[in-house]
C-alpha cells in the first residue's frame, strides 16, 4: 500500500483557488489559475488584512518575494506581486494588488519584517509608494539618482550620468550626454526577410556569391591525400644531396677533427691545443704581455 507523504513534493492546487476566495470574501478582486499557479487580486487597501488572513488562517508562513509590474496602458500601471510559501502544505500562491504613481500601497512589515527590504526595491525600481513604511529609501541605486529603472518609459541611457571630476576633486553628476542620436532599430529579424539592404551587405551585388563547385574535394582515402605505403618508401629512399651525414661518412662516421687540427687551417702562434688547456698567452697580443706581467708582479 502506498503511503502519501503529508508534505508532496509537488501539493496540487485542486480546491485551493476555490477555498482562498470563499475565505477572502469581500476583499478579493478576481482569482484565476495560470502556468500552474493560482493568483488572487485583492483590494489595495486589505492587502494588509488579506495576507494577515492566509498566513495566521491558512498556513502561508513565509513571504518569498514582493515583485513589481509595469503596464502604463493601465490607469493603475503598476501590479506588486506577493509571493507566498506554506511550509506546512508545499504550497505556493500569488496576491496581487494594483496602484499608480501617487497612491500608496499598505505596508507588510508588520507581518513579515523582510519586506521593508522588498518594498523598498520595488519602491527604488517602480516608484510605488508604501505607507507604513518607515525606511522607504532606494536600495539598488546611487545617490542622486533619478527615475526609476523598471519602468516601461524609462529611457535606456537614464537621465543623468556621473563621472569624477579632477577639478572638483569628487563625483559629480550632469545631464546624459550621447555621443550620437540613436539610431530607427527597426525590430524585425533580418532573416525573415527584409526590404532594405542590411549594414554590410552593401557590395553583395556588386560581388555576387561564387558557383557551387560540382565536385568537392575530399581526403576521405589515400588516393585523395597522396599518402600511402608508396610515398612513405619513396620517401625513405631519398635524401637530399650533399647532405653532412653523407659527406662525413653517414651515421657511423668518426666525429670530424678540430677546425684548428685540420690541414690548411692557420694556426695562431703562442697558442697550444684546446686539450692541454689555454696556458699560454699569444705573444703578439701586448694586452696579454701586459697581464702575464702584472701577474707575475702579484
Amino acid at each position: 500500500m502506498a503511503v502519501v507523504h503529508s508534505a508532496p513534493k509537488y501539493a496540487p492546487n485542486t480546491g485551493v483557488k476555490d477555498a482562498l476566495s470563499a475565505a477572502l470574501g469581500s476583499m478579493l478582486v478576481s482569482a484565476h489559475e495560470e502556468h500552474g499557479e493560482v493568483f488572487l487580486v485583492v483590494e489595495r487597501s486589505q492587502l494588509n488584512a488579506a495576507l494577515r488572513l492566509l498566513r495566521d488562517d491558512h498556513d502561508y508562513q513565509q513571504l518569498m518575494e514582493i515583485a513589481g509590474v509595469d503596464y502604463p496602458s493601465r490607469a493603475e500601471r503598476f501590479e506588486v506581486c506577493y509571493c507566498l510559501l506554506s511550509l506546512t502544505k508545499n504550497h505556493r500562491i500569488v496576491v496581487k494588488t494594483s496602484t499608480d504613481e501617487a497612491k500608496p500601497v499598505p505596508t507588510v512589515t508588520d507581518i513579515w519584517p523582510v519586506a521593508g527590504w522588498l518594498e523598498r526595491e520595488v519602491f527604488d525600481m517602480y516608484g510605488v509608494l508604501f505607507a507604513g513604511n518607515t525606511d522607504l529609501r532606494r536600495i539598488l541605486t546611487d545617490y542622486g539618482f533619478e527615475g526609476h529603472p523598471f519602468r516601461k518609459d524609462f529611457p535606456l541611457t537614464g537621465h543623468v550620468e556621473l563621472r569624477y571630476s579632477e577639478d572638483e576633486k569628487r563625483v559629480v553628476y550632469q545631464p546624459v550626454e550621447l555621443a550620437q542620436d540613436f539610431r530607427s532599430f527597426d525590430f524585425m529579424s533580418p532573416w525573415e526577410g527584409a526590404d532594405y539592404v542590411l549594414p554590410g551587405d552593401e557590395k553583395a551585388a556588386e560581388n555576387p556569391a561564387p558557383p557551387p563547385v560540382s565536385e568537392p574535394k575530399v581526403t576521405e582515402s589515400p588516393k585523395d591525400t597522396g599518402a600511402g605505403a608508396k610515398a612513405d618508401a619513396k620517401a625513405a629512399k631519398t635524401e637530399s644531396p650533399g647532405s653532412p651525414d653523407l659527406d662525413d661518412g653517414g651515421d657511423a662516421a668518426d666525429a670530424p677533427e678540430p677546425t684548428e687540427s685540420r690541414k690548411g687551417q692557420p694556426r695562431r702562434e703562442g697558442r697550444t691545443s684546446d686539450t692541454e688547456g689555454a696556458t699560454e698567452v699569444d705573444k703578439s697580443d701586448p694586452d696579454a704581455d701586459a697581464e702575464g706581467e702584472k701577474g707575475k708582479d702579484q
